[in-house]
């Protein structure tokens, strides 16, 4: 361990002594045993209290990983697991101050850097200005170099989530799961969402919000508010630590689970060593799990350089009136949890599940489509779009309707001879 610490043999559960019958000779053989098996050196002490006997082995810290005969292991509640596979190297690499995500890729190559994600980070980057302005002129070559995503001639594990347009072409697991859930055992739709890490983020937001929340509609005077049970600015921070703070190695991707009165993030990660939630929820310094990353997610303007993602989380939460998130930590995964003020739950009302996916996925899955179609012909009709689509008006209809209710676009001028106008964030 890191942190060390004394091991007693002959004392029961309360710490009373109960004696050793060969207290001498363990005390002549653990030493030896244990340089065998662990490689380390420890001191071994004989105590005795009254007549009885026992002896404390008192282990250093020691900074580096340790072995007990060619295997490691991991303390999960009263067991002990055996660390294989990528747990294994991820464990060798952090104990060697090495992070996954700088690892070296060998097969992942410059050919393989998507020049459409790079081009989008450069526009971030240019607009945040945390930037020199001259290294986006870069090559993407120069670029990756700078940006400290290879590591000696080889670009790295960070390289190939954030600037490839398919990560799972080399790693499986690198996307994000939706779905909709009835109840814990009645999933009723669900999405996945692929792609460079960077562009996921926008894309998982639009569909939460288009297709999986409902807004309550409340009226001041004539001007219609839309409240969402998760403040934008919460859940935008909550996803963004799950895919920072992410163990890609593990292979499974980041769940999103949506109820009518809660909404769950799952992610395959873990806090730093010897935290607890208390330090979690507390005002701490950044260490994102995969630092590289997260530079990268800071100079596209996603993030903050220090580590003020769950104090955001929480005043968002706090300013809009909902319940503060619950986190739950496991060994091997984290979720927070947000729970919906009883004021802004919107259960359906239709009875039948399978109009309930229908009325949902009009409204969502051609939402990108009716977009692209806005664009290039403001003018265009809803019987035009249906046409292109092969959908009916009605269904056309939906769509317009949630893209104008969420303040995608907005009509100009009349029915008849007006336009449509896409709203710019």
């Amino acid at each position: 361990s890191d942190l060390g610490g004394s091991l007693y043999i002959g004392l029961d559960d309360e710490g009373n002594p109960v004696g050793l019958s060969d207290s001498r000779k363990l005390l002549e053989d653990l030493p030896n045993m244990i340089r065998d098996s662990m490689g380390i050196i420890v001191n071994v002490n004989l105590h005795k209290e009254g007549n009885l006997e026992f002896i404390e082995i008192q282990v250093p810290p020691y900074p580096i990983a340790i072995s007990c005969k060619g295997s490691y292991y991991y303390r999960s509640g009263s067991t002990n697991q055996k660390l294989i596979g990528p747990e294994l190297e991820s464990f060798i690499l952090r104990r060697r101050g090495i992070t996954w995500d700088h690892a070296p890729l060998p097969n992942f190559t410059i050919d393989d850097v998507d020049d459409d994600v790079i081009k989008r980070f450069k526009a971030r980057a240019t607009k945040k200005e945390r930037i020199d302005g001259s290294v986006l002129d870069e090559s993407k070559e120069n670029l990756i170099e700078k940006l400290h995503l290879k590591n000696a001639d080889f670009l790295t594990n960070a390289a190939m989530l954030l600037f490839s347009a398919d990560p799972e072409k080399w790693l499986l697991g690198a996307y994000t799961k939706i779905g909709y859930f009835e109840s814990d055992a009645d999933l009723l739709y669900q999405d996945e969402i692929h792609g460079s890490i960077l562009d996921q983020v926008d894309k998982i937001i639009d569909l939460v919000y288009l297709k999986y929340m409902k807004a309550k509609i409340t009226y001041e005077g004539i001007r219609r508010i839309e409240r969402y049970f998760i403040p934008l600015d919460a859940f935008r921070e909550a996803l963004l630590n799950a895919i920072i703070h992410k163990q890609y190695e593990k292979g499974i991707p980041i769940q999103i689970s949506v109820y009518d009165d809660r909404l769950y993030i799952a992610n395959c990660g873990q806090l730093p060593e010897n935290w607890t939630v208390e330090n979690l929820m507390a005002k701490h310094a950044s260490q994102p799990f995969n630092p590289h990353i997260a530079h990268v997610f800071y100079l596209a303007g996603f993030i903050e350089s220090w580590g003020r993602g769950i104090e955001k989380i929480c005043d968002a939460c706090r300013k809009d009136g909902v319940p503060q998130p619950e986190y739950t930590i496991h060994p091997c995964d984290i979720m927070i949890k947000f729970t919906a003020p009883e004021d802004r739950i919107i259960r359906y009302k239709v009875s039948d599940k399978a109009d309930v996916v229908n009325v949902v996925n009009d409204v969502a899955n051609n939402f990108v489509e009716i977009l692209k179609l806005i664009e290039e012909n403001p003018e265009i009709t809803t019987k035009v779009l249906g046409a292109k689509l092969v959908m009916s008006e009605r269904q056309v209809q939906r769509v317009i309707k949630k893209l104008k209710d969420t303040h995608k676009i907005k009509r100009v001028g009349s029915t008849r001879t007006g336009y449509w106008k896409i709203i710019k964030e």
